[in-house]
């Protein structure tokens, strides 16, 4: 009877310790754990201030590195981005058969964008803390060293490739050199900040041929005589701004997306912080992918998918700002018209001509409508923790229209720069699309 006892007893202890070393399978193969990845990268980009362009290159790089290592865990339903990608080459190949490629795809991403940021210890903060909970949960010694030693091997491998970008390189030439004449862009209130990234173009797109592949058609021409179409344009976004209802001004706050606000008080001054646009589109994709029941493989290459979209859309876009270089609304209307007018968002630091937000929305819109469908619907709870309630939206594109059109609710662009910038963001979302294969 003891000896019986006694069996039993051994058998539910093997059983729960077998249960119990196995735990961190599951947390392994569980989306959510890519999804806090992402949401800890972008919690970072917040916190550290990146402007719009530089944001989308922080995306991108570490999302390419874990979906570089997932393709070799699914080499029957993804393609190989090497080839695909501009001078991307492959990854080296797992060669030890403790490697777990979900835990180093995670490693991957988060040592890549560790490397793109300021507050590294935000993300090894979250390493510590995500591979130690993976430890408790029975995740072996061998197994964790030789997915930290891949993960380390290919993070080495995009970040050597990134080096190639002239990121670095763009960060010695010269800021941009105000011209005097009206038409021309000019720093805004209430900081007159210096011009954000006037050499974005010069950065290496991934898919698109180039950074001027798709220029847009050529801004209105300049004109202040009443009547002309860019006067129209102008009193537009004057006429706007006097009376933005309810609606309007709760979809112009939406879309916001601005990383830094400033607020002044007196003497006194003190800034928000808030998501970027790219980091807008993100969040969207992590709702798609939650409603859509996405896997770990699935929801890596949604994020890839869009962040390469985004990414290349922030160069084309800035390649036509700085070579326009369309002066605001403020600075006009402010000048001609009402010196004490203000727009409903503050003017973002750099040209007008065509709105980012309608470029790299369109863009990613384009992008994911080619994951997941022309008619999904869904709420976006993007911005609430920010303070400001969700939206629905009946598809990617709807979204995208509504960010577009809520750049003339906050008084910051005219109507040109919204048609055409999402003109341009089609072209460019399509042409990746044509041209990027993920998924075989």
């Amino acid at each position: 009877m003891k000896r019986i006892g006694f069996v039993l007893i051994f058998a539910l202890i093997t059983l729960y310790s077998c249960e119990e070393n196995t735990a961190y399978k599951e947390q392994l193969n569980d989306p959510e754990l890519f999804h806090s990845a992402m949401k800890n990268l972008t919690d970072v980009i917040v916190y550290d201030i990146f402007s719009p362009p530089v944001a989308s290159r922080v995306y991108m790089y570490p999302s390419v590195a874990a979906y570089s290592i997932m393709q070799k865990a699914h080499p029957e339903k993804y393609n190989s981005l090497a080839g695909q990608l501009k001078e991307l080459k492959a990854i080296p190949e797992p060669d030890n058969e403790n490697i777990d490629l979900h835990l180093a795809s995670i490693h991957a991403f988060t040592t890549v964008g560790k490397q793109l940021i300021f507050s590294e210890q935000k993300v090894r903060d979250f390493q510590d803390s995500t591979y130690q909970n993976l430890k408790d949960k029975g995740l072996p010694k061998k197994v964790y060293q030789a997915s930290i030693d891949y993960g380390e091997q290919v993070a080495k491998h995009i970040l050597d490739w990134a080096k190639g970008d002239l990121y670095d390189q763009t960060r010695t030439y010269s800021k941009y050199t105000i011209r005097q004449e009206d038409k021309f862009w000019k720093p805004t209130p209430p900081d007159y900040m210096d011009g954000i990234e006037p050499h974005w173009n010069k950065i290496r797109t991934v898919v698109l041929d180039s950074a001027n592949q798709y220029v847009p058609v050529p801004p209105v021409e300049f004109n202040l005589t009443a009547g002309s179409e860019f006067q129209k344009q102008l009193m537009e976004v004057f006429e706007k701004g006097q009376g933005v209802d309810q609606e309007s001004r709760e979809i112009a706050s939406f879309w916001d997306c601005n990383p830094y606000v400033s607020h002044h008080r007196g003497h006194a001054m003190f800034a928000t912080k808030k998501i970027t646009p790219g980091g807008h589109w993100i969040g969207i994709v992590s709702i798609a992918a939650r409603e859509s029941n996405n896997t770990f493989d699935e929801t890596i290459n949604a994020y890839t998918y869009t962040s390469i979209a985004l990414f290349d859309a922030f160069i084309s876009c800035w390649d036509e700002k700085w070579r326009s270089l369309v002066v605001r609304p403020e600075t006009l209307i402010n000048q001609h018209i009402d010196e004490q007018w203000a727009p409903l968002l503050q003017t973002p630091p750099f040209p007008e001509y065509t709105s980012g937000h309608s470029v790299i929305s369109r863009a990613a819109a384009v992008a994911l409508t080619s994951i997941y469908g022309d008619n999904f619907s869904f709420l976006d709870t993007t911005e609430m923790e920010y303070g400001l309630p969700a939206r629905s939206f009946t598809s990617f594109i709807h979204a995208s229209e509504e960010a577009a059109i809520s750049r003339l609710y906050g008084g910051i662009h005219y109507r040109m720069a919204i048609d055409e910038g999402v003109t341009q963001g089609q072209k460019v979302g399509e042409f990746i699309v044509q041209n990027l294969r993920t998924i075989k």
